[in-house]
């Protein structure tokens, strides 16, 4: 069973996505799911920046799992759509727009940076990139299996890791806001060691500022954004040199 969520994502992005008629949307089929991507190439000897989309709308505002994660927020997309590199990637989580057979909620709840789900983002992204340079850019949760990515694929050419107000130890975040652990997904207990930047919110009430830099420590370029809260980044001017 597949359903795609094409009328709604098409929708959602219709601003977004309005002066990007570069942008194409592909479905990438990688370890057992079908994961959404918007693909702008131009050149195929250039690096790629690959977007990884958050953790979107798995809970809803009574804390109970949603029947469908699909982000409703469209900053990370944004992002991408601003990118004038030659090559952009926007990609989406597992079972975010579109439904694969073997969806569960497990998948983006306890199980979200599971095996076999970081697994099929790193097919994912090996698939795409087509062995070019890759600048990794993850938000959110995002970040998080971006990260663990780069760690479970050592020979991935990553030019560059970027996270966006990123959980970076699921473990830590949990506990600091008194929620069930993560029983059944990876953690990053050292963060990927390559060239990175972090961008974090001053005001970002859902990865505290004082958890970032606990976690990134002297790993890492740290960017405080000021003013900004967990979505607050729709105007970064990222550095991806």
């Amino acid at each position: 069973m597949r359903i795609v969520f094409l009328a709604f994502f098409l929708g959602a992005c219709a601003v977004a996505w309005r002066s990007a008629d570069v942008f194409t949307f592909v479905p990438v089929s990688a370890g057992g799911f079908d994961i959404a991507t918007y693909q702008k190439i131009t050149d195929t000897h250039a690096p790629v920046h690959i977007y990884i989309e958050g953790d979107g709308h798995a809970f809803d505002a009574y804390g109970t799992p949603t029947d469908d994660p699909t982000p409703r927020g469209t900053m990370l997309r944004d992002l991408a759509m601003r990118d004038t590199a030659a090559n952009v990637i926007y990609m989406a989580r597992p079972c975010q727009f579109i439904m694969s057979g073997n969806c569960t909620k497990k998948y983006w709840t306890d199980g979200r940076f599971a095996p076999v789900v970081v697994d099929a983002m790193g097919a994912a992204v090996t698939q795409v990139a087509d062995g070019r340079q890759i600048v990794l850019v993850g938000y959110s949760g995002g970040a998080m299996v971006s990260g663990l990515v780069i760690k479970r694929n050592p020979g991935l050419p990553v030019k560059k890791w970027i996270t966006i107000a990123g959980v970076l130890n699921h473990a830590g975040w949990t506990e600091y806001f008194g929620d069930a652990p993560l029983r059944t997904s990876l953690d990053l207990r050292n963060l990927p060691n390559v060239h990175a930047l972090h961008y974090v919110g001053a005001d970002d009430e859902v990865v505290p500022n004082a958890l970032s830099q606990k976690w990134i420590g002297d790993s890492g370029k740290i960017v405080v954004i000021p003013n900004a809260g967990h979505e607050g980044f729709k105007d970064l001017d990222i550095d991806f040199e």
